[in-house]
């Protein structure tokens, strides 16, 4: 079906009717806006006040970081598309500097409800706990005498002024610094001049202890109150604060010979990308501001002028001060997955419970390194196991999955590591791995240029009898112990033939030239996924009557693909009911007269990053349910090897559909979708009628 197609059905799927015309652009959220509004539930969470303290402190800090990336990618994309001349309307309406203007529009709006939220309310509960945060000028004078003699003993000797004039051109600005702008003047001459000095965050902590217990001054405070000793014998007419942004997206050409060597050049050029945002000080002068932008060549809105303290990254030190339980989320300790708990002999044997069985794991709930770890690290101290097989989209410097490949090369089995050196922001750790993975003899494979690997999955080859079995491990998440402890994610365990020689012929794609035309089980992008997606639609819509109505189901991060979006629009003019669990962009315009009647669009953002995807299609009674790495976005689809796998034992498919409905059904950290493109935060009727599908969750498994 092509996506500019007429759709012409009735309730009961029918060709009749009036012909819908998907080619209009009221029909589609724009995706860079819909981003916005996820990170503004995020901002939500700091504002709430039921929330502890220190957990919207954390917030806070998180659409801080969350916007930065958004700057870096998404916003350096529409600036490319400007600077070729792309004027073309996006399938919304909106050109790139129409959106362009809206971002700036919004994030100043926004931007100015954060520093509000700190100033107003956060700022004043951290003191009413004694985590006081004061201005240089606000403490006494033997404190301020103190802050003298750190700054000259620690601060001073990491900074380096660099003044603009004569043989001094304006200095590299590096991205996402924080720096001081000054203007000196020469009291003999009545020369003035610009200078910069960055400050120091990447060394020293952006809060400075003052005083006894926890009271703090920003860094930056500390050396605006110390210009003189950066300056001896000038005045300092003027100063103000600036933080840079720039284009940090990585482009690697497809006919790349060396993929390494071509993402290690990228990256080297990453740090003197194009400057697409500068943050300044609310009260900036003119002069000030007028030499920014002229020396980094902005149009004004680049300009994000912030009524407070730039970069609200730094409020994560405060989050991780020792103390204040009473601040903070009660601790939660993933358990060890029921199916994988020692035996009456103390023995955990992950192996012989795969054997006996699928098994299904939800990550934070339950462990980590009790099933994914355990799984690999079993393998590799089998002596029966032959192979291990494992991707690598983005994972910690200390995973222990890393090594355990290592091990396992070096006690001789074959150890092969898909490693994809394209995964943002995570080059340089995977470079890392990847370098030190063949110095141990492990065969690693760094995809295609064109083509970023995000499939999770671990393939291990075990001798038995006269033959091997396939052992697999497929996940929505990555194999990074640290995410996921935060991301809730499931993966399944499984022994079943032909998953495995599905995924073992994925491998083969991936580390060869073999391009299976079909597999048996899984669904594979980006050959096959969009497809099977949209098949699974189309016969949930045949399916559909009133006498048996069919469902669809799906959990996902975003939401842009123009192809699935249609899709969804044609099943719900057939009267098919629509749940989608959208936890950031959504470009689908739910609850349309004669469109997207039937379809509820839900975002839950909570204490857990939502990152689980799935797939269900109810039909004649039965569900077909997959968990995949994949999101229903172009990307995804078309440029990426992404993985899903059908859950087909009927107890673990009902707990998947069970955790899903459990989301759709929250009502204490999730927000609806209106028709007009807002997001409405739901309120319960009532406390006794709070639902909190992560507490949940994470009760049910402390049960289990």
């Amino acid at each position: 079906m092509s996506t500019t197609d007429a759709i012409t059905v009735t309730d009961d799927g029918d060709p009749l009717g009036a012909p819908l015309k998907l080619d209009d652009p009221s029909l589609y959220l724009n995706r860079e806006l819909s981003w916005l509004d996820f990170n503004l539930r995020v901002l939500e969470l700091s504002e709430d006040a039921s929330l502890p303290l220190l957990e919207r402190v954390k917030f806070a800090a998180i659409y801080t970081s969350n916007l930065d990336e958004y700057f870096m990618v998404r916003v350096a994309g529409l600036h490319d598309q400007i600077d070729a001349g792309v004027d073309r309307p996006s399938v919304d309406g909106l050109t790139p500097s129409q959106t362009l203007e809206l971002v700036h529009e919004r994030t100043l709006a926004y931007s100015d409800r954060l520093q509000s939220c700190v100033a107003q309310r956060l700022i004043p509960g951290l003191a009413e706990h004694g985590i006081v945060i004061k201005r240089v000028s606000e403490v006494s004078a033997a404190e301020r005498d103190a802050l003298t003699a750190h700054f000259r003993r620690v601060i001073f000797p990491a900074l380096t002024p660099l003044a603009v004039g004569p043989g001094q051109p304006f200095p590299y600005i590096s991205n996402l610094s924080l720096s001081l702008g000054v203007i000196v003047s020469d009291p003999d001459s009545g020369h003035a001049a610009f200078a910069r000095v960055k400050v120091p965050t990447e060394v020293l902590p952006r809060f400075i202890s003052v005083g006894k217990d926890d009271t703090f001054v920003l860094l930056e405070d500390v050396i605006a109150h110390n210009l003189d000793a950066l300056f001896p014998g000038m005045e300092i007419s003027d100063y103000d604060f600036f933080r840079v942004t720039r284009d940090a997206d990585l482009t690697v050409s497809d006919e790349a010979d060396d993929l390494l060597q071509a993402v290690e050049d990228e990256l080297r050029r990453r740090r003197f990308g194009e400057v697409v945002r500068v943050e300044v000080g609310a009260r900036m002068s003119s002069r000030m501001l007028s030499e920014l932008t002229a020396a980094l060549d902005l149009e004004p809105r680049d300009v994000y002028a912030v009524d407070g303290p730039l970069d609200l990254t730094g409020l994560l030190q405060l989050t991780k001060l020792a103390g204040y339980p009473e601040l903070r989320d009660a601790p939660w300790v993933p358990v060890t997955p029921p199916r994988f708990r020692a035996g009456e002999d103390g023995r955990v044997d992950v192996l012989a419970a795969m054997r006996s069985g699928d098994v299904l794991v939800h990550h934070p709930y339950e462990s980590f390194s009790a099933s994914v770890e355990r799984f690999v690290e079993q393998a590799v101290n089998d002596p029966q196991v032959l192979a291990i097989k494992q991707t690598v989209y983005r994972t910690s410097d200390d995973s222990p999955l890393v090594p355990a490949l290592i091990r396992a090369a070096e006690r001789g089995k074959q150890a092969v590591c898909l490693v994809e050196l394209q995964a943002r922001f995570d080059e340089q750790t995977n470079i890392h791995w990847a370098k030190a993975l063949e110095q141990a003899g492990v065969h690693v494979v760094y995809g295609h240029p064109g083509v970023k690997t995000h499939a999770k999955c671990v393939l291990v080859v075990r001798r038995e009898g006269s033959g091997v079995r396939n052992y697999v491990h497929i996940g929505t998440g990555n194999y990074n112990p640290a995410t996921a402890r935060l991301y809730t994610d499931f993966g399944l365990f499984t022994t079943d033939e032909a998953i495995g020689a599905d995924v073992a012929e994925l491998f083969n794609f991936l580390t060869g030239f073999a391009r299976p035309t079909n597999y048996r089980k899984v669904l594979v992008a980006p050959s096959h996924l969009r497809n099977a997606i949209l098949r699974e639609i189309e016969q949930t819509i045949a399916a559909h009557s009133p006498s048996s109505p069919s469902r669809i189901t799906i959990k996902i991060n975003a939401l842009v693909d123009r192809a699935c979006i249609d899709a969804l629009y044609a099943a719900s003019r057939a009267g098919v009911p629509i749940d989608l669990n959208v936890r950031g962009i959504c470009c689908l315009r739910p609850g349309v007269p004669g469109v997207s009647e039937t379809i509820r669009v839900v975002s839950v953002v909570g204490r857990f990053l939502e990152h689980s995807r799935v797939y269900a299609f109810e039909r004649h009674g039965s569900s077909t349910v997959y968990i995949s790495s994949a999101d229903l976005m172009r990307r995804n689809l078309e440029h990426r090897v992404e993985l899903a796998v059908p859950i087909e034992d009927p107890e673990l498919r009902t707990q998947v559909l069970d955790t899903v409905a459990l989301c759709l059904a929250d009502n204490h950290n999730a927000w609806d979708l209106d028709s007009d493109g807002t997001w409405t935060r739901r309120t319960p009727a009532s406390p006794d009628a709070a639902i909190n599908a992560q507490e949940q969750l994470m009760r049910h498994a402390g049960l289990a």
